[in-house]
């Protein structure tokens, strides 16, 4: 049987209906009273009381009230299932194994229209196609995120249980009208992504990091840690990779700050690109990544790998957590010190994240120049810090001053990426590190974007300067026959955004 061809309904849960909130019964008043003896000039008696008013209406200050379930939906839904389940009792299974996807995908594209047909002659034109694209998602791919999946236009994907769908699209967050029929059906996805990449999820293992076939950074965590169903966010990466003209276009940096940094790659500059969550270091670390020569073997660590290098002579490596008895796990650190006996002209670290830091810092000082990595930090001074704090963590106990002097050594240059309000993705400083003074390592800023505001949308504005500072590495520019002019340099505004 293919993988994902199930006998799992497809109809959706019955949705509860509303508890009534009770109205107290309004306290009756007597109109009839016995005659009075009182006097007209004696005070008036004291008022009855007025009848009870009934309760504010019930403020929901928790999850959302479901909505009561469109009859032509649920029929739909039916029929789906209907035709989903008589599709898996017509398979060959013998006969499956043995073709290839594409030709599987239009044999069974024709059965299911044949099935529609039969089952409900009355679908329009446009309901069976509907019909037939998300019987075959179902099939071959991932269910309800296929349409996503298939936007070139969404940058993040975000899952908060089965009917709570966000997306990042052209820097805005908005809902989707996507949804899953429930938990479990969202459950079956997750299974079926990480299942591709031999990895699992379940309530033993409950959080986990993959990768979807295009590359796309895939994390999902499932109860009993998420507490409303399953929470999943897929980091989206194009079929078409973004390039620097990409970039250049939607300003995230100016041409001069992109000399530098290609220059930097042509010189074998160890670099470390540092940004917080979603600021686009891995975009950048990609894009930067197109200048290495092509003759230099490139080796690649990941967790779960999304890098899009476009050299010939790459090996990428992934780490591997452990098996369900907790053996077998392949961590950064180990595929670092492999990695250096595979005769790498250059290594590439996805992110630094715990003790693979001093080994990578180590690579740079020991002849494996050019070499990159990631880290999540909010300045270029923080991303030093960070570093230093990660191998503490690690337990790797180092004198302060001697670590600080091996960051010194190794780390040519840092590049800042930040995600501003509004959206917008740009490199907001280029530094470089020159050296110890003490136990302090002085950097120096060479190009930097000062935010001055936000307009009307919501969105940041402001502007690239040049400091006026140039490099101390430009001889190895220049020896690498990368010629860069001063004026690349002078202090002045670059570009107003």
């Amino acid at each position: 049987m293919i993988k994902g061809l199930g006998r799992t309904p497809f109809g959706p849960r019955p949705t509860p209906a509303p508890t009534p909130v009770p109205v107290p019964v309004p306290v009756p008043v007597q109109t009839d009273a016995a005659p009075s003896n009182l006097s007209p000039t004696s005070p008036p008696p004291p008022p009855l009381p007025s009848p009870i008013p009934p309760p504010p209406p019930a403020v929901n200050r928790g999850r959302e009230v479901p909505k009561e379930p469109d009859p032509a939906e649920v029929a739909y839904e039916t029929l789906k299932r209907h035709i989903h389940m008589r599709l898996v009792d017509r398979l060959d299974m013998n006969r499956v194994s043995e073709m290839d996807p594409n030709s599987l995908r239009s044999e069974i594209r024709v059965v299911v229209e044949h099935l529609c047909d039969t089952e409900n002659p009355l679908l329009n034109r446009n309901e069976r196609q509907r019909l037939v694209s998300e019987i075959l998602d179902e099939t071959f791919g991932f269910g309800p995120l296929e349409l996503l999946l298939k936007d070139d236009k969404i940058a993040d994907i975000m899952i908060n249980g089965p009917k709570k769908i966000f997306i990042e699209k052209e820097g805005r967050i908005l809902r989707s009208e996507v949804v899953f029929r429930d938990n479990e059906h969202l459950l079956q996805i997750i299974d079926r992504i990480v299942s591709r990449v031999g990895r699992r999820v379940d309530e033993t293992s409950p959080m986990v990091d993959a990768r979807l076939p295009n590359g796309s950074r895939f994390n999902a965590i499932i109860p009993p840690l998420a507490l409303d169903g399953a929470a999943v966010t897929i980091r989206m990466f194009g079929s078409k990779p973004i390039n620097k003209d990409d970039l250049l276009r939607f300003k995230a940096f100016t041409p001069e700050m992109l000399a530098l940094m290609e220059g930097a790659m042509k010189a074998r500059l160890n670099v470390i690109i540092s940004g917080g969550t979603g600021s686009g270091k891995t975009t950048l670390l990609n894009t930067l990544s197109s200048f290495i020569q092509t003759d230099h073997r490139v080796i690649t660590i990941e967790d779960a790998a999304e890098l899009q290098l476009q050299q010939e002579h790459v090996v990428r490596l992934e780490t591997r957590p452990p098996n369900i008895e907790g053996r077998g796990a392949v961590t950064a650190t180990d595929l670092v010190k492999n990695a250096l006996r595979m005769r790498p002209d250059r290594i590439i670290i996805g992110e630094c994240r715990g003790a693979e830091t001093l080994d990578m810092i180590q690579a740079m000082n020991t002849g494996h120049e050019g070499s990159m990595t990631t880290v999540h930090a909010n300045t270029p001074r923080d991303a030093l810090s960070r570093l230093e704090t990660m191998i503490s963590m690690a337990g790797l106990e180092l004198p302060i001053r001697a670590l600080r002097s091996q960051f010194a050594s190794a780390v040519d240059l840092i590049i800042q990426a930040s995600r501003l309000q509004g959206g917008p993705r740009k490199v907001t400083s280029i530094s470089e590190v020159i050296g110890m003074e003490g136990d302090t390592i002085i950097m120096q800023e060479i190009f930097s974007f000062k935010q001055q505001g936000v307009d009307a949308n919501g969105r940041a504005y402001g502007e690239f300067i040049a400091t006026g500072i140039r490099p101390t590495f430009m001889d190895r520019l220049e020896y690498a026959g990368y010629h860069l002019t001063s004026d690349v340099f002078r202090q002045r505004v670059l570009l107003k955004d």
